[in-house]
């Protein structure tokens, strides 16, 4: 499977892995999953937002144990995060069936759509639309770079838009929802290869518009200027240090020129900031810090500052006894965690659990993400565990 899956999207020039929603790289990816599940003889369904599923048993039984994760990618990211935990449970329910397991609870493995929001700057469309904490209009606004639609997109790659939105009758199918993901961070860097999620700190994604005004690099002098990215370049560094001030982080991962060229002072540059911390007063007091520096420089420089948040997530705890279920089953550490996931979004509507499988290099959304044959496979061995704990004994 995971052979397979390697080359698919992957750019010849960087290594990384541009499978972003609904693109070609990610109807390939689709299609790899409807094969798995059709060769399992498990029913395949994709739901109203396109998440994907396969069966097996009855879903209208429901108190399902559900697994899976996500196949997209953040532009030229890795290969694990995502793959590994879907790649990881179609192995174990292959292990389940070589030991002879019978299930006594219908049991799915899902891959939810446009989970990193490569392409429409908002993280895990999929899973917040099934909750609704993704409206439908709030999704049928979200556009690509290209200016391309999300409901297009979805309609170009053969599915109905006019379907997306909240999906109470699937959640209401599901017992328990555990997802397997490569660790984000080196806190298994030393012990065990397998590890369980406690918590995932508040996070968000705000958009910083710097408006300056467009002239001639060449002629116009430095007190006559009005020039916007000498403010957001101020904030790129205030953001830095009031993160490590407040034991956050704050990253300045995208930005976008206009007019892009360079012999002229731009009028605008749009920077897309990316915050966390370990409590939600933290974040929020860090953002505002971040905003008021941004402001304070723009009042300098004649350029107007605004702030748009585009997503946000407060803190999420997983489900207390099914954390400790898992911890106390596997005999393995619970582990904090600073990145988002389709686990945090279901987690407000039904029980959730994570695994993390040791990532050696610590380092994510690259393609220098990696985790051991060995560690993938120690995964399969507990995520197997946990599901016939979970699925095929009475609860």
């Amino acid at each position: 499977m995971w052979a397979e899956l390697l080359p698919v999207g992957r750019s010849a020039s960087t290594g990384g892995y541009r499978r972003h929603a609904w693109n070609s790289a990610d109807a390939e990816c689709r299609a790899w999953f409807e094969e798995q599940a059709r060769a399992r003889g498990l029913a395949f369904e994709t739901d109203r937002n396109g998440n994907q599923w396969a069966w097996l048993g009855d879903p209208a039984a429901g108190d399902a144990v559900v697994t899976g994760s996500h196949l997209d990618s953040v532009p030229d990211g890795g290969a694990y995060d995502g793959p590994l935990g879907v790649v990881s449970s179609f192995a174990a329910l292959d292990e389940l069936r070589s030991r002879g397991a019978e299930f006594t609870r219908p049991l799915a493995i899902v891959n939810f759509g446009d989970e990193e929001g490569a392409r429409f700057g908002v993280a895990c469309v999929g899973s917040r639309l099934a909750t609704g904490v993704l409206d439908r209009d709030a999704a049928y606004a979200l556009r690509d770079a290209d200016g391309v639609r999300l409901p297009d997109a979805m309609e170009r790659a053969g599915h109905d838009p006019a379907l997306i939105g909240a999906d109470p009758e699937l959640l209401g199918r599901i017992g328990a929802f555990v997802e397997l993901h490569v660790e984000q961070g080196r806190h298994l860097d030393e012990g065990q290869p397998v590890g369980v999620a406690g918590a995932i700190w508040p996070h968000g994604r705000w958009r910083f518009d710097f408006h300056g005004e467009a002239n001639h690099a060449g002629t116009t002098r430095l007190v006559d200027r009005r020039d916007p990215m000498l403010t957001y370049a101020t904030t790129v560094l205030a953001a830095r240090k009031k993160a490590r001030l407040a034991g956050a982080l704050a990253t300045f991962g995208k930005v976008a020129v206009e007019p892009n060229g360079t012999n002229a002072i731009a009028s605008l540059v749009r920077g897309w900031l990316d915050s966390r911390a370990a409590d939600e007063r933290t974040l929020r007091e860090l953002v505002d810090a971040i905003e008021q520096s941004a402001v304070e420089r723009g009042e300098r420089d004649g350029v107007r500052v605004e702030l748009v948040r585009e997503s946000y997530t407060p803190v999420v705890d997983f489900d207390g006894p099914l954390r400790d279920r898992l911890a106390g089953l596997l005999g393995a550490p619970v582990l904090p965690t600073g990145a988002g996931h389709d686990a945090g979004i279901l987690a407000s509507a039904v029980p959730t659990a994570m695994l993390f499988v040791r990532n050696p290099s610590g380092v994510s959304h690259s393609p220098a993400e990696h985790a051991e044959q060995a560690d993938c496979h120690a995964g399969v061995t507990a995520l197997a565990d946990v599901l016939e704990d979970l699925a095929c004994r009475p609860s």
